[in-house]
């Protein structure tokens, strides 16, 4: 029964990429919230797509997760079409970014386990899974909900007000009408929404949600998330985050070109480690030329990069939803310095657990205000720790999704 408290539900995750390496902010908030599950005693299933762009070989999924989480995939190649684009742009209503997601092996494939298991709940991992609601609600009595990551049509909206081209500037306008349009289309065809942050949850009852909804943030297992301070290589600058994601590049060109000749007139031998996968050439070569700046690309051990380096930053003027490595980095001591749409969502106290500036030259400042006062570095990561540990502990946030979840079972 659902109402038992030792009931043990049985979960499918479908998911628009395999949620593994654990590198990216999807990737991390969807694996965590699957091992939180997993450690309480459900039975989870990730149903995921194996991408061209996002390839992992399953076999290569340390055993001890596979022996927790049962991991399936169907191939699905989701690669950009500039011809595929054009033709959507002239024949379709529908947005482009979420027609890629539409696959028919991969909607025969859960077609399939659907009708070979069965599941209490089914969580869309992001928008664009509702697209086999009609596929779920055919096949399975499971409860639909709808994990959303961000507002994902503010994404495009932010993407088109910093485009310098005009038209490109044009098309991601029209990109973020019908993604809204898509967006708002979804509202209620599931049975329970689990917004990412507070804000986000108020946008959908903005928009017209109905149906019973919980906050779920991005967690943290911070009892293997260790800091470690003595490590530190202090001063030093760093950056990771992946590089081929649009609010990312635009942010380090951004802090490249006007934040970084300022730090340097002050610290001369001032480094800056940049860390992240997928970088077009362009951007790597803008690293290559420009003073002090280490580019390492995709790196084997994240959390020893993080812990390794003092000053983290975060630069974003787009996106939307949570900066999950914001959290991350917080949950292993860093003092962070971003900015207003960076920090968004996370509810983070300025000047007391991270810092905030959106101008370059207050961003500046605010970095060669930490390199001289090593006391305030340190006092700013402690704070980090505290508040990750009190707002974002894997586990108790993994209790409160599995009791909500069990409550609907029983409605």
């Amino acid at each position: 029964m659902p109402g038992n408290a030792n009931y043990k539900m049985r979960i499918l995750q479908l998911t628009n990429k395999i949620p593994y390496p654990p590198k990216d902010g999807g990737a991390i908030a969807t694996l965590n919230m699957s091992r939180g599950l997993a450690d309480l005693g459900h039975e989870i299933t990730i149903l995921g797509m194996n991408t061209s762009k996002h390839y992992f070989d399953l076999n290569n999924i340390p055993d001890e997760l596979k022996e927790a989480i049962s991991f399936r995939e169907v191939m699905v190649d989701t690669r950009l079409s500039h011809r595929a684009a054009l033709k959507n742009l002239l024949f379709s209503d529908k947005p482009y970014n979420a027609e890629r997601f539409f696959n028919d092996e991969f909607n025969a494939r859960l077609k399939q386990l659907l009708q070979t298991e069965e599941f209490d709940i089914i969580q869309l991992e992001g928008l664009y899974l509702a697209y086999y609601i009609d596929t779920i609600r055919k096949y399975s009595k499971a409860k639909i909900s709808l994990r959303a990551h961000n507002i994902e049509h503010e994404i495009w909206e932010r993407n088109a007000l910093q485009e310098k081209s005009l038209l490109k500037r044009i098309y991601l306008r029209i990109l973020a009408r019908r993604i809204r349009s898509f967006e708002i289309n979804v509202l209620n065809h599931y049975d329970l929404l689990i917004p990412i942050t507070e804000r986000d949850a108020k946008q959908f009852t903005m928009f017209g949600n109905k149906k019973p909804s919980l906050v779920i943030p991005a967690g943290y297992d911070t009892s293997r998330l260790q800091p470690q301070p003595e490590k530190i290589n202090f001063p030093s600058v760093f950056f990771i985050g992946t590089l081929d994601w649009f609010p990312n590049q635009e942010g380090l060109v951004w802090f490249v070109n006007k934040v970084w000749p300022k730090l340097r007139e002050k610290h001369p031998g001032l480094m800056c480690h940049v860390a992240g996968r997928n970088a077009p050439e362009w951007i790597v070569s803008l690293f290559e030329k420009t003073p002090n700046v280490n580019y390492l690309g995709e790196i084997d051990d994240a959390y020893a990069f993080i812990n390794e380096n003092a000053v983290m930053i975060a630069p974003l003027f787009s996106g939307s939803g949570m900066r999950v490595k914001i959290i991350e980095g917080m949950a292993l001591g860093k003092t962070i310095v971003t900015t207003t749409i960076g920090a968004e969502g996370i509810g983070v106290l300025p000047g007391h657990n991270v810092l905030i500036e959106d101008d370059e030259y207050e961003f500046a400042a605010r970095i060669d205000e930490l390199l001289n006062n090593r006391q305030l570095f340190d006092s700013i990561g402690r704070n980090a720790i505290k508040f990750v540990k009190e707002n974002y502990d894997n586990h108790k946030i993994s209790v409160s999704l599995a009791e909500f979840y069990k409550n609907h079972l029983q409605a």
